[in-house]
């Protein structure tokens, strides 16, 4: 796997866009890897750099998990994005409330039109079930929990500390089984 700096994303661009879709006609990239490790960040560089060179969507996990379903939740995704991408139809879903496990009230369904790439960044983004139809898995790494846990809180508050311990127990025991990192193409260190 290759390692990518915070400021450079571009050798990744480049593989992404010479790599082959195998999402129907869309590019699928995952960007994995624990709580607070700055994934979303990641995703955001990367979709700011591609968007220079076609469409992209982002679609993160935490519109999907729930503290109830941390992983289970995955065939909403694949029923309502991934598949309808595959066939070259828009995709459709509903932003869940992860704390609540009901979804957002007062949130429209988010609509994903075909874009050339997809990149879908979260805990189990680049999971073993999605892994065919992956054009690059990246995986995020910050490696200090009590660093990702004091990022965790910060972005979702300190009433929520109890639960993103128990989420960081439960991620680690995830991507063991998994295997997400072993078989990542690509590293990024925020």
């Amino acid at each position: 796997a290759s390692d990518l700096s915070h400021d450079s994303h571009d050798e990744l661009v480049e593989r992404v866009l010479a790599g082959p879709a195998r999402l129907g006609a869309v590019r699928l990239v995952a960007l994995d890897g624990p709580s607070g490790a700055g994934k979303s960040t990641v995703a955001a560089a990367l979709a700011d750099r591609l968007r220079s060179r076609c469409s992209v969507a982002v679609v993160p996990t935490d519109h999907f998990a729930t503290w109830d379903a941390p992983v289970a939740w995955w065939p909403r995704l694949v029923d309502g994005v991934l598949t309808p991408l595959r066939r070259g139809r828009a995709g459709r879903y509903r932003p869940m409330d992860w704390s609540g496990g009901a979804p957002v009230l007062g949130t429209a369904v988010v609509d994903v039109p075909v874009p050339d790439v997809l990149v879908v960044e979260g805990v189990s983004a680049g999971r073993c079930s999605v892994r065919p139809l992956l054009t690059s898995l990246v995986w995020v790494e910050l490696a200090d929990p009590a660093v990702r846990l004091a990022r965790s809180v910060a972005r979702d508050g300190e009433r929520f500390r109890a639960d993103l311990r128990r989420w960081q127990r439960f991620e680690t025991g995830w991507f063991a089984v998994d295997g997400t990192r072993a078989v990542a193409d690509a590293t990024a260190t925020p």
